[in-house]
């Protein structure tokens, strides 16, 4: 029985990065509400930002379900992480919730996997491989807040650069790194007849959409992470 149920494993993970690596990139946002459930999927561009923080306004919205978002930008992300904190809903990822949308889903008041038979991972942007202390604490409360800054400049940076004269020899400071939808740190669970499985690594993003080349990473439950909090 132990056999069995550790190829059942070994299987269920082995699909879980192979369906990782052969979805493609969706398009822009979609929105959808079912009920007091409000579905994401897509791209989080900013198109659908304005219409997102109009539904959470309502206080029609309980739980935001992200499903099958591949990335996004980084100041759309904190875009809709602003709206779900002000509205004090959950989120759920159903499928899989990459980059942008991850970001967005930490900021959920309970943040989880969705159930039923597919495969779940998310995978959460960082700006260099964590140390077992960060993992710790990286993706609790303001931790989880200050990750977006490792994508973005500082407030004023911008204006700043733009008014520094052209012909000026000062050095100006490299820009922050782009938002990398295949950098970050990947949670999966996948369904078996013995429970979910769940596994974690980390992928430099080198390894473009074959997820199975990411390095699994030991003691980094999601739930002792605060990654999934239900």
């Amino acid at each position: 029985m132990k056999s069995s149920s550790l190829l059942a494993g070994v299987v269920a993970v082995a699909v879980s990065l192979s369906c990782l690596a052969v979805a493609g990139s969706a398009g822009a946002a979609e929105l959808e509400l079912q009920g007091r459930r409000l579905v994401v999927s897509g791209t989080l561009d900013g198109s659908k930002v304005k219409a997102f923080t109009e539904h959470l306004g309502s206080g029609a919205v309980r739980v935001v379900v992200f499903e099958d978002s591949f990335g996004g930008t980084a100041e759309a992300a904190g875009a809709y992480a602003d709206a779900i904190r002000e509205s004090g809903v959950q989120t759920e990822v159903r499928g899989h919730c990459m980059a942008a949308c991850a970001y967005a889903f930490l900021a959920g008041k309970t943040h989880r996997f969705g159930r039923g038979l597919q495969v779940n991972g998310i995978l959460l942007p960082v700006a260099a491989r964590p140390t077992a202390a960060e993992l710790a604490v990286r993706w609790r409360g303001e931790e989880a807040r200050k990750t977006l800054a490792d994508f973005t400049p500082a407030p004023g940076a911008t204006d700043a650069a733009a008014a520094r004269p052209i012909e000026t020899s000062v050095t100006a400071p490299a820009p922050k790194d782009n938002w990398q939808p295949d950098h970050g740190v990947l949670f999966t669970a996948s369904p078996t007849l013995f429970g979910r499985i769940y596994n974690t690594y980390y992928c430099d993003g080198t390894q473009g959409r074959d997820f199975s080349k990411c390095e699994r990473l030991s003691d980094a439950d999601p739930y002792k992470l605060g990654v999934l909090t239900e």
